[in-house]
């Protein structure tokens, strides 16, 4: 998608001024739909045009005879795509200009915000012309262009999905007679330009659906089913012939350089695919062998993003001060558990986002690097050629670093180096496949861990698990009754637990109910997390040492405040973000 015209500070307060100068309006004219253009977040010439006060033609002309710009009408003028090169789509968007055209080293520009000079003069530095000419239109006139002019590939692929299964349908059968001539073309040829605009296509569109997973499954004797994963909850999406079976797998392969030779055993790899599409996606990719000689595949798609600030991901006000008291020592270890994506890596890094300054030194060992930050120094683990998360971390305590992250703990030799350099000065973050923070340490424990050592180290684990989010547009609200109230009052742990915690506070509650619609998916759209922080304290040190089960320690770190997942999800439940359905999903207790 075009990235939308921005915000514009002042325009609206200068373009009433204006017209209320030329005559075309009142100055009480001027404060009402300045007035209207706040309340529906628009600008003011969409009031305008709306009440019928002006039209375009003469609002520009009013404008230009001011300001002394020309003005043009882009709905009457074909702009050449030949200039996107000099104007991206990201600058186009952000500054609100359109490359008209180009004559040596003039440059002329249709925008509708003259009065922005900083953007102006940036403009001719970025696109090193020496003279730039504005030209004058309207934010709907320059928005529709800029939408036309930077038409992505992508959009252009998605716009024809229907097309492209229909070309499938068309040459299937040519395929089969293939399948008789040629073994190594048995269903299609991986290079075929069908089969290359199909993985691209089902890539694209389980993007833009903000599909997490993408799910090939062919069948011996029937059509390939194609899955997206979407808010956790897996969808069927289109079935193709199944003639194409084996070249769709193949493709995929070839993108992660595989081996499409071998069907026998799984295999695992990445998709760069920006070398074979318009959008920076990588994929973490894995082929299953299944009965009947062929194999399914699924592809993570790890779209680079940047992390969200600590105080947008939805922690309860306790654990976040909590949190931050912690992250914000100078050594210690520090977990964060829960299982595979659950969000574990997007909490990370928005509290590396949070220490990332200037005067601190970070580095981190991912596989893969999913969210890339400036500021930290990023290390892509490849065990195949020995660069393990261990040997990263030996390697980083040679470089003097105040902050590590490393990706995972999954064995001792990683999990020792790591309770060493929280010992030796540094603040350590990872993260750890168990289903609770109790659970986490009696994990480490049992891999043989020094619990001296660990318990001197320890300073939290932060368990967490994401549920659906109500969609807005058509959650529905209920009211509680006596029964029900009682209800969540026992899944949350009885009266006591209940009065501790003091939910009481956040009467009356918003409970909703999901609906559906056009929106949504079932009433839910989107996903957040519920958390469970346990803190180290003296007494859980101790039970650290004697090598105490996990339930006790579970008890002391209630007994000190710990709000448990379930616990964290009631009371999301009861902020109308949330259904009970979905916390009992997650939460066993």
């Amino acid at each position: 998608m075009v990235q939308s015209i921005n915000k514009m500070p002042g325009f609206d307060r200068k373009i009433a001024s204006i017209l209320v100068k030329s005559g075309k309006i009142t100055t009480e004219q001027a404060d009402e739909f300045q007035s209207q253009s706040k309340k529906n977040k628009t600008h003011i010439e969409a009031v305008l045009f709306e009440n019928e006060v002006l039209d375009e033609a003469e609002y520009l002309s009013t404008l230009a005879e001011e300001i002394q710009i020309s003005p043009i009408n882009l709905n009457n003028y074909e702009i050449s795509k030949d200039l996107k090169d000099v104007i991206d789509e990201e600058m186009a968007g952000h500054y609100g200009v359109l490359p008209i055209s180009k004559i040596g080293d003039s440059l002329t520009v249709a925008l509708c915000n003259p009065f922005d000079i900083i953007a102006l003069d940036d403009i001719k530095i970025f696109t090193g012309t020496s003279e730039l000419r504005p030209m004058l239109t309207t934010v709907n006139q320059l928005t529709k262009a800029i939408e036309t002019v930077y038409k992505s590939a992508e959009e252009e692929i998605l716009s024809n999905v229907d097309d492209v299964l229909s070309d499938l349908d068309l040459d299937s059968s040519d395929i089969e007679k293939q399948m008789v001539e040629e073994e190594e073309k048995e269903e299609g040829h991986e290079n075929d330009s069908t089969i290359v605009k199909l993985v691209n296509t089902i890539i694209l569109d389980a993007y833009s659906k903000d599909a997490s997973d993408i799910h090939i499954e062919p069948y011996a004797d029937s059509e390939t089913v194609v899955r997206y994963r979407t808010d956790g909850t897996c969808k069927e999406i289109m079935r193709l012939p199944k003639s194409y079976k084996a070249a769709l797998v193949s493709r995929i392969k070839i993108m992660c350089d595989l081996d499409i030779s071998e069907r026998r055993v799984p295999q695992d790899g990445k998709i760069d695919f920006k070398k074979f599409g318009p959008k920076d996606i990588e994929l973490r990719v894995a082929t299953i062998p299944t009965v009947g000689g062929i194999e399914d595949v699924v592809m993570r798609i790890l779209a680079a993003s940047i992390p969200l600030p600590l105080e947008k991901m939805g922690f309860h006000p306790y654990v976040e001060k909590r949190l931050l008291e912690n992250i914000s020592k100078p050594y210690g270890i520090i977990f964060v558990v829960g299982p595979t994506g659950s969000g574990k890596t997007t909490t990370l890094h928005s509290i590396l986002g949070h220490l990332n300054k200037p005067h601190t030194k970070i580095w981190t060992a991912e596989d893969p690097v999913e969210i890339k930050q400036i500021g930290l120094r990023q290390v892509q683990c490849n065990p195949k050629v020995g660069l393990t998360f261990a040997r990263a971390m030996k390697a980083f305590l040679r470089g003097d670093p105040d902050i590590i992250m490393i990706g995972e703990m999954r064995d001792m030799e990683t999990t020792g180096a790591g309770v060493e350099a929280a010992l030796t000065g540094h603040l350590v973050f990872s993260t750890l496949h168990t289903n609770n923070a109790p659970e986490t340490i009696t994990r480490l424990l049992d891999m043989g861990i020094d619990p001296f050592s660990f318990a001197d180290s320890f300073l939290c684990v932060l368990a967490q698990r994401l549920v659906k989010r109500l969609c807005n547009n058509c959650k529905r609200k209920k009211e509680l009754d006596e029964e029900e109230l009682n209800y969540y009052k026992e899944s949350f742990g009885g009266q006591e637990a209940w009065d501790k915690a003091k939910v009481d506070e956040a009467l009356p509650f918003d409970v909703y109910e999901a609906v559906g619609c056009s929106k949504c998916s079932g009433g839910y759209k989107g996903r957040m997390g519920i958390h469970e922080l346990l803190v180290t304290t003296d007494e859980i040190k101790r039970n650290i040492f004697i090598r105490s089960q996990a339930e006790i320690i579970r008890k002391l770190a209630v007994e000190d405040g710990m709000l448990t997942l379930k616990q964290d999800g009631i009371i999301k439940v009861l902020q109308g973000i949330t259904s009970l359905l979905e916390i009992e999903k997650v939460c066993i207790s």
